[in-house]
């Protein structure tokens, strides 16, 4: 009797599993894994030749990748199987089983992906704070967040992980984004002055949008031992990628333009007075 069962099993196994079937989602896989091959690089070109839509085409394509793996999926599943009453219903507890054990954390990471994808606590593009990371998401996939750090590294993270925890976005779908730059000057300058010289270099930047005002906000500080001025500079940037170029530029003219006009820095020693003609006095 075994070996009738057997073959019987065996019987009923290749009548299920079609096996020009197989081929045909096969290649369904194939065709869907290139097509979201051509739709990235698609996309990556717009993004470049249409910078102040590149948000939003990133955003349409983790849309169209999510509806080409699932539907890619989904056809090869019907492709391959015979899909009988019978055979849906013998199915049904093998599978359950089997994404309950096997593929349980790659079951819960698709289905945050699509929590992901219709809830958007942020998007393809957003710069977010996670944890201890901080950088640019720039693919929300099936299964993984990627993300591009500060200091250019590539992190993937599982989709369940931000179900739990909290993640901040700084741009929530936006291309310009607040920046803050920090500058401190001593205790007893002209802290009027300093604000003057600190907002001329922002509103002169070609980094900066000016949609959003800018505006430097002043506070008292203690750095080490000694009390200063901090002065934090903040404005939006046209294009969160001028992050750091912005950064930089200010804080390198900001500091140019106050020692020109004889505010002192923080921990910095006066400089000797100008001379008339235009050079500095002798010692």
């Amino acid at each position: 009797m075994e070996p009738d069962t057997d073959i019987a099993d065996s019987a009923k196994l290749i009548e299920t599993l079609q096996t020009g079937g197989v081929l045909t989602g096969i290649a369904i896989l194939i065709i869907a894994w290139l097509a979201v091959r051509l739709l990235t690089a698609a996309i990556e070109r717009s993004g470049i030749r249409h910078v102040h839509r590149r948000l939003l085409l990133n955003q349409v394509a983790t849309l169209l990748r999510f509806g080409i793996y699932i539907g890619g999926i989904a056809a090869a599943v019907a492709a391959s199987i015979n899909l009988s009453r019978e055979v849906v219903l013998a199915l049904t507890g093998t599978v359950a089983v089997t994404v309950g054990f096997a593929l349980k954390d790659l079951a819960s990471s698709i289905l945050a992906g699509l929590t992901l994808i219709v809830d958007r606590p942020f998007q393809v593009g957003d710069r977010v704070k996670f944890g201890d990371l901080y950088g640019e998401i720039t693919t929300i996939g099936l299964r993984s967040v990627r993300l591009i750090s500060e200091d250019n590294l590539l992190v993937t993270i599982p989709n369940n992980k931000f179900l739990t925890e909290a993640v901040a976005s700084a741009n929530h779908g936006r291309l310009d984004m607040m920046v803050a730059v920090q500058l401190f000057i001593a205790i007893d300058q002209d802290v009027g002055l300093a604000k003057r010289i600190v907002e001329e270099c922002i509103t002169s930047s070609r980094y900066v949008y000016l949609g959003q005002p800018p505006c430097v906000r002043v506070s008292q500080c203690v750095l080490g031992s000694f009390t200063a001025v901090r002065l934090d500079a903040e404005a939006h940037v046209l294009d969160m990628k001028y992050k750091q170029d912005y950064q930089s530029t200010l804080t390198e003219r900001a500091l140019k333009a106050l020692r020109e006009k004889r505010v002192l820095l923080h921990g910095e020693a006066p400089g000797p007075a100008p001379a008339a003609d235009g050079k500095r006095a002798a010692a």
